[in-house]
């Protein structure tokens, strides 16, 4: 009998496959669960994290771990727990493979803030994922579907601190800017 790989489901940059190489991405939807900004102590800038609420679903993508070898994305998740979801997922795979979600436990969780805003850069690959992926009804139900648009967004486009940045087009800053602007979210310009 063929062991199955592992699936995780991602709900932020894991979206965006160019941030990363795992296989047979595809699209997936998280029941149970809602995206937030957060910040914990173990990164200094606010990033999106899920929490469970029921009644409620997100949009993401799933894909394989060979092997089981969780090393590299526990290391480049390190400050979230890995939490097994599978029954929480809907995806199109045949059967029930394991399927895990990364989470940041809400008792470590606090709010963005000028000291611990969203990145810009970071933001704007989550975007372009949900874009690729779900297109722009998917890029618009991200926006809706994600709380904590109270923390500042810090323009960092310029010189993105963000590692996985991406390059996006015209046609994409200007949708994802429009987006941000109807949360609300106050936008921060870097120090000089």
């Amino acid at each position: 009998m063929t062991q199955t790989a592992p699936y995780f489901f991602g709900y932020g940059s894991l979206v965006n496959t160019a941030t990363h190489d795992y296989s047979d991405p595809r699209p997936a939807r998280l029941s149970g669960w809602r995206r937030t900004w957060a910040h914990t102590d173990l990164r200094d800038v606010a990033f999106l994290t899920a929490k469970p609420a029921p009644g409620d679903t997100i949009d993401g993508l799933i894909a394989a771990v060979p092997g089981a070898d969780w090393a590299a994305l526990d290391e480049r998740e390190y400050a979230y727990d890995r939490v097994l979801a599978s029954q929480a997922v809907g995806h199109d795979l045949p059967g029930a493979p394991e399927i895990s979600v990364y989470a940041v436990p809400a008792e470590r969780q606090a709010p963005g803030s000028n000291r611990h805003p969203i990145l810009l850069s970071y933001l704007d690959v989550v975007l372009q994922g949900y874009m690729q992926v779900f297109g722009r009804e998917g890029v618009i139900d991200f926006v809706a579907t994600t709380d904590g648009w109270d923390a500042p967004i810090l323009d960092d486009r310029d010189a993105p601190r963000y590692p996985r940045h991406q390059p996006t087009t015209a046609q994409e800053r200007s949708l994802f800017d429009d987006l941000i602007a109807s949360t609300g979210a106050r936008r921060l310009r870097p120090a000089s």
